[in-house]
């Protein structure tokens, strides 16, 4: 049977605070369970103790039916492993062993040809082999030729960084959804797929028998593949057990009936503390009131020991003030330009406030031209430049930014822009990244503050073109409601990668990139654009 059962878990972050409170919840045999809550709220870390990536403070994981585990940010642009590396690490923790040491006897084989070496090297295929490590090598030429549109033994050589977000998330789930692992930790796999891709990854979910906890923030995936939401927020977790399309209405009436509960006992709290100071007086002239006094007195302690009920979650209030400023007319403007072997040439004019998506499958260079856009060096033939007074500032599709390592969203914000401290805590405070949040060093941030801090440094920045690579992807919904209210008020041009289809409605122009390598302009969004297969 495979399932996922936590009790009464309890964790404290390494820097003192609670995070997770004695939550309990169990996913059944063949359950789709939707992990959703505000960023930073811990449904990372929840995942994480589920995989055993950590230790609770107390309580208890129990899981059965083999774990496959799809984490949060697989890759980066400076990720040195292969596709094979990829693909060993979300196989099962047998054929990842086997897989290590015939990796180490092929080395020694290399440095030292003699029979003791030959025989470990034999040993080693054969443990391979026991442990299903050709079966699944036939496994993964399915998924690289579904993901990559290659066979296996042409691209496992190939390094992760040369492949677009969405290869590395389809090819990870490709192998997961058809592997042995009956239970699976999926946290946030819609990120980065273009939408035939999510289309894909519903119609899976709902098809495959495995037991499934996956953390999203893409409604529409959730309203097509949930059908039980846990949410993780105030440090505590409540299960939901119908789908998504009752789930804001089953939130608002458990809040209201939290409100209800808390009001009750804040009312009978005042009463019993009536009770004992008006007994207290008349003991204090009459001896036969005292035992009245004491068990007054006595109900009043085991009340307060018992404690309030839970109160409701506040709601986040997020304030974006993306300023910008007057550029020259033409803001972005590209002649005959192509990414190599990427695109076809193309012209393109965009001018000062114009709202521009760009669309296609993954793969299709949309994330390396939004990289030529903002400087930095990507081969390409023809030209790309900026119009007159126009100040790019990127938001990077994977958040890899090894310059903020180490640092808290406080000393960032003070250092890269002259800030005093008070001056810094305020403007994180509008995007809810103050507080302990504030002095936390950013690689332990989750991927939703990650992604509002880059935002907040854009808006600091003075930035008058903001080139936006999926920048929804690590959002909770008030955060990319936040995001949305600051485009509409940035006086300035905005360039966006996106597939959130909730997202790309707001926009003027939708940039296509196309499967054939041609790059063209569409009226409305256009979201069929399916990957041409070919080897590389």
């Amino acid at each position: 049977m495979a399932h996922i059962e936590v009790g009464r878990l309890t964790y404290v972050l390494p820097d003192g605070r609670p995070l997770l409170n004695e939550v309990s919840f169990r996913v059944g045999e063949g359950v789709k369970a939707a992990l959703v809550g505000p960023n930073g709220a811990g449904k990372t870390t929840l995942m994480r103790l589920i995989a055993g990536d950590v230790r609770p403070v107390e309580g208890s994981v129990a899981s059965s039916g083999g774990l496959g585990i799809m984490r949060q940010f697989i890759g980066s642009i400076r990720d040195d492993r292969t596709v094979q590396d990829l693909l060993l690490s979300v196989a099962p923790e047998r054929v990842r062993e086997a897989a290590h040491k015939l990796g180490e006897t092929e080395l020694a084989m290399m440095e030292r040809d003699d029979e003791k070496t030959q025989m470990r090297y034999a040993q080693a295929i054969t443990d391979f082999t026991d442990a299903g490590g050709y079966d699944i090598e036939v496994l993964w030429d399915t998924c690289t030729m579904a993901a990559l549109g290659a066979p296996y033994d042409n691209v496992k050589y190939r390094e992760v960084n040369t492949l677009s977000g969405g290869e590395q998330k389809r090819l990870v789930l490709e192998a997961l959804l058809r592997g042995p692992d009956q239970t699976l930790l999926l946290d946030e796999p819609d990120n980065y797929l273009d939408v035939p891709g999510k289309l894909w990854l519903e119609q899976a979910l709902r098809e495959t028998p495995k037991t499934v906890l996956l953390v999203s923030h893409d409604r529409q995936l959730l309203a097509n593949a949930a059908d039980r939401i846990v949410t993780v927020e105030s440090g505590n977790v409540w299960v939901h057990g119908g789908g998504f399309a009752t789930y804001a209405a089953a939130r608002r009436e458990r809040n209201e009936r939290l409100d209800e509960l808390r009001r009750r006992w804040d009312e009978e709290h005042a009463k019993i503390k009536r009770l004992v100071v008006m007994l207290k007086q008349k003991a204090m002239y009459n001896d036969g009131m005292a035992p009245a006094y004491h068990a007054a007195q006595t109900r009043l302690r085991r009340f307060e020991e018992a404690g309030p009920p839970e109160e409701a979650p506040k709601d986040q209030l997020i304030s974006m003030r993306l300023r910008g400023g007057r550029t020259g007319k033409r803001a972005v403007i590209c002649e005959g330009l192509e990414l190599t072997g990427l695109m076809r040439p193309f012209d393109l004019e965009i001018w000062y406030g114009e709202r521009v998506a760009v669309l296609g499958s993954n793969g299709s260079g949309k994330s390396h031209f939004l990289r030529l856009v903002a400087g930095e060096e990507v081969r390409h033939t023809g030209v790309a430049r900026l119009g007159a007074r126009v100040v790019p500032g990127h938001f990077a599709q994977t958040h890899a930014r090894p310059e903020l390592q180490g640092r808290t969203p406080c000393e960032i914000v003070m250092k890269e822009h002259a800030r005093l401290k008070n001056e810094a805590m305020k403007a994180l405070a509008r995007y809810e990244l103050a507080g302990s949040i504030a002095e936390q060093r950013f690689e332990t941030l989750s991927g939703g503050q990650q992604a509002r801090l880059q935002i907040l440094l854009l808006e600091l920045s003075g930035a008058t073109l903001l080139l936006l690579d999926e920048p929804t992807d690590n959002l909770d919904l008030a955060s990319a409601e936040a995001l949305q209210d600051g485009l509409d008020q940035f006086d300035g041009t905005v360039l966006a990668v996106t597939h959130d289809r909730w997202f790309a409605a707001d926009f003027d122009r939708y940039l296509v990139f196309g499967a054939d390598g041609r790059v063209y302009e569409a009226p409305e969004p256009v979201w069929d654009e399916a990957r041409v297969a070919r080897e590389r």
